[in-house]
């Protein structure tokens, strides 16, 4: 197409530019807050979206919808066969293309990735201390996390976040200490209000660690000056005094930022989401299956954005909980 894209918007005038992308709903982890020790069912391999049907997606996000970027999530998007060569396609569409992963595989690969046109990684790591992350994650991999965070800078996949999800009575007490150690490192740590989208059900409120409690416990170690939060991203962030150091803080629960949401979802399986709460979803993927045109295609993601609500309403009477886990959804 020659023309620009029309926009994207939502009945609220929201732009959607942000497009995350699921390429699988496995994980080499399994983490207590998200998942049981015995993992979950698995999708068929069938039923996850092949290679050219992802890449024909992000095309139509670009061309016709207006896209800008793409994040690959999971799941573990690193478990992903054939993973660098999506990423080449991809970034061939001329995209600002980032990834999320747990870092288990990321020395192996940050190369490769930052070759093929991969710009940015932000990695998971909730605990520096050996013990704790297996009990947290029931794997010993924390030398593996280490070392894909290390390979990352090193490859100049910058900046190179840090993602920490403080979980009350579990590694709360770890917040500085985090922070401390990412920006020693030249990493740039985000720290992240636990939401209710674990697979087994068990999220609580009071376990929480919410942002106020996560700026004191920062403020106790440095000195922050606030820097808001830029354009649409969904963390505020924080310089540490006397340094170019920025900590980020995204509170999805306590201060909500549905109102400058410029993100829709893809699932592995193909399943358009317009929020990360949504409860219903659109079946892009039998679409494609089914023999559909661009503009079919453009016409069913412009109708799931067009209903999309004004936020999520965690915590309220009206909030209702996904049918699927933030595993399956893709972050």
């Amino acid at each position: 197409m020659n023309t620009a894209p029309r926009p994207l918007v939502d009945r609220f005038g929201r732009v959607h530019t942000d497009l995350r992308v699921s390429l699988t709903d496995r994980c080499n982890l399994r983490c207590t807050y998200c998942m049981p020790a015995e993992g979950l069912d698995w999708l068929p391999r069938e039923g996850v979206l092949t290679d050219d049907e992802v890449l024909r997606l992000v095309r139509v996000g670009v061309e016709r919808l207006g896209v800008r970027s793409v994040r690959l999530t999971g799941g573990e998007p690193l478990l992903r066969r054939g993973l660098v060569a999506l990423v080449g396609r991809l970034a061939a569409l001329g995209v600002e293309l980032s990834l999320t992963t747990n870092g288990i595989g990321l020395a192996r690969a940050a190369a490769g990735l930052r070759a093929a046109g991969l710009r940015r990684v932000n990695v998971s790591l909730d605990t520096l201390r050996p013990e704790r992350f297996a009990a947290l994650t029931r794997r010993d991999r924390l030398p593996d996390v280490l070392a894909g965070l290390a390979a990352a800078r090193a490859a100049g996949l910058g900046p190179v976040k840090v993602n920490t999800v403080p979980v009350r009575g579990v590694n709360a007490d770890e917040i500085a200490e985090l922070a401390a150690f990412a920006v020693e490192h030249g990493y740039r740590p985000r720290f992240i209000e636990s939401m209710p989208l674990d697979a087994q059900g068990a999220w609580d409120r009071a376990s929480m660690v919410t942002a106020e409690e996560i700026l004191a416990a920062l403020g106790e170690r440095f000195e922050l000056v606030p820097l808001g939060r830029p354009g649409s991203a969904p963390a505020e962030e924080w310089r540490i005094a006397g340094t170019e150091a920025v900590v980020g803080v995204i509170a999805s629960v306590t201060r909500p930022f549905c109102g400058g949401c410029d993100r829709v979802r893809l699932t592995a399986d193909g399943q358009l989401r317009n929020c990360l709460f949504a409860t219903e979803e659109s079946d892009l993927r039998a679409l494609l299956r089914a023999g559909a045109d661009d503009a079919e295609v453009e016409a069913a993601w412009r109708a799931s954005v067009a209903r999309k609500g004004p936020g999520h309403a965690v915590g309220s009477a009206d909030f209702v909980r996904p049918d699927r886990p933030m595993s399956a959804i893709g972050g």
